[in-house]
């Protein structure tokens, strides 16, 4: 399989299951020989981002800082597995158009399974008024308008949204 040098970035809500599939598609691709990191949202901004906060302008800043270190590994043969909210359709157009070899995988998961999946109580925090912008609930999530790859995180089982994604990638 041929997957040297790409970014696939998993868009969806919090708790939507984005870094249980990227790191089991990071896995999976590991497997079949390929060059391969994930980079996690949190882990993301935890690491190079402790300054931002979550306005829309923070949130673009930390977009613009995944796609650069994507770019770095992605033009050294190394494929990216990008776990991010990236919740405007803006923010995935930068990173389509800033990289060169974009697949978006829109992580669907309805709103009310993310709040009932969500271990660290954020949505709770937010429906309370003590997490401003927050994604999904005082702050809009804007779905991709036309994602590559759609999985759906409630009713399918990981291994199924794998192989949709991993047949994804042998086929293109």
């Amino acid at each position: 399989m041929e997957v040297c040098g790409k970014t696939i970035w998993l868009t969806g809500l919090p708790s939507s299951g984005k870094t249980t599939t990227a790191l089991a598609l990071t896995t999976a691709l590991k497997e079949k020989g390929v060059g391969v990191e994930c980079l996690d949202g949190d882990e993301l901004r935890r690491e190079v981002g402790r300054e931002l906060g979550f306005s829309k302008e923070d949130r673009m800043e930390n977009i613009r800082r995944a796609v650069y270190i994507s770019r770095l590994l992605n033009r050294n043969g190394v494929t990216t597995v990008i776990s991010m909210i990236a919740p405007y359709v803006e923010m995935r157009e930068y990173a389509r158009s800033a990289l060169e070899q974009y697949i978006e995988v829109f992580v669907d998961c309805p709103l009310e399974e993310c709040i009932c999946r969500d271990v660290k109580g954020l949505y709770a925090k937010a429906n309370r008024g003590e997490i401003a912008s927050f994604t999904g609930i005082s702050d809009v999530y804007e779905p991709p308008l036309h994602p590559e790859v759609t999985i759906h995180t409630y009713g399918n089982s990981i291994d199924f949204n794998i192989a949709k994604i991993m047949d994804y990638l042998a086929k293109n």
